[in-house]
């Protein structure tokens, strides 16, 4: 009997499931981060081969008719020795053939069967897609935190931080937002600081903090930022505002006028729960707007149209 197998390959975990073509989980499989941009190639490649042997049990390889490996990190592949390396992987496995698609492709394919619409996605980082017959063919924004990630968890970060070290520089009353991050960043002496020479002692030792630390660390702050907006902290609600028109403003650059498709919401930042998805939903009424439920389904249903045609069933977990 042949089966297909669906890999949701991330920066911090690799899942993997194979399926029959009428949809039932036959295996489950499960390992490290596999994004290659953040992880040695060789070391991600090993992971996700650990997460497909997982769910392939006591299958037979061979009858792999499809896989589909949604990837952090795919551009990685467009260098010819990397792509070799995971080639090889595959070859070791003995499984034929295997597809390697964003990531962003697999959490559309996990909330919709329609083949056209477009993808949001805000974690760390930020995306929107054009999505085409299932694929993405054009995609905004994207270009990592140096040079964009608008509305990302880095971005409402790296806001909440600018906006303590001004409140500080200002003189002005530290709000709730202002409180956590320097707790956070300096320890909760640092929200103490009253006379202007202890303010300005502070606003020195933030700043040194933020700089001396890997740029992609600030985005441990992102949470104050949506906690302080719930408890009205006016700075929390102008950077949450701020971030939903971004991102609203880049999924829609990734839409045609007029379009009526859908579009899938991916990430932490985009949760129905928090302020940001809240308000990126609002800026987007009148479109239907729909949430990644699992990517490696929806990389295990890709799997499966390729292996069984269009009519093969969703998969659901058991």
């Amino acid at each position: 009997m042949t089966h297909a197998i669906g890999v949701d390959a991330g920066g911090t975990s690799t899942r993997a499931i194979a399926v029959d073509a009428s949809g039932a989980v036959l295996g489950t499989g499960r390992a490290g981060g596999a994004n290659p941009n953040s992880h040695p190639p060789r070391e991600a490649a090993a992971r996700i081969a650990n997460a497909i042997t997982g769910a392939l049990g006591g299958l037979d390889p061979a009858a792999t008719a499809a896989c589909v490996v949604g990837m952090a990190g795919v551009s990685k592949l467009s260098d010819p020795s990397i792509a070799e390396v995971f080639a090889a992987t595959w070859r070791e496995l003995g499984i034929s053939p295997v597809r390697t698609v964003p990531d962003a492709e697999v959490a559309y394919a996990s909330a919709t069967s329609a083949p056209d619409g477009s993808v949001l996605v805000a974690g760390t980082g930020s995306i929107a897609g054009r999505i085409r017959g299932r694929r993405m063919v054009s995609t905004v924004g994207g270009y990592g935190w140096l040079l964009g990630d608008e509305g990302s968890a880095f971005w409402l970060g790296r806001e909440a931080v600018r906006s303590t070290l001004d409140a500080l520089g200002r003189g002005e009353r530290l709000g709730p937002l202002a409180n956590a991050v320097l707790a956070e960043a300096l320890g909760t002496s640092a929200v103490d600081a009253g006379d202007p020479g202890a303010r300005t002692a502070v606003w020195r030792a933030l700043i040194t903090s933020a700089n001396s630390e890997a740029p992609i660390r600030l985005a441990r702050f992102a949470p104050f930022v949506s906690e302080a907006d719930r408890e009205g902290d006016a700075a929390a609600g102008r950077i949450t505002t701020e971030a939903a028109r971004l991102l609203v403003t880049n999924v829609m650059a990734a839409r045609e006028p007029g379009e009526n498709t859908p579009v899938v919401l991916v990430g932490s930042v985009l949760s129905a729960a928090g302020p940001v998805g809240a308000k990126v939903r609002a800026g987007l009424t009148g479109i239907e707007v729909l949430t990644s439920t699992d990517g490696v389904l929806g990389a295990a249903w890709l799997a499966a149209v390729d292996a069984f045609g269009e009519g093969a069933a969703r998969p659901v977990r058991p």
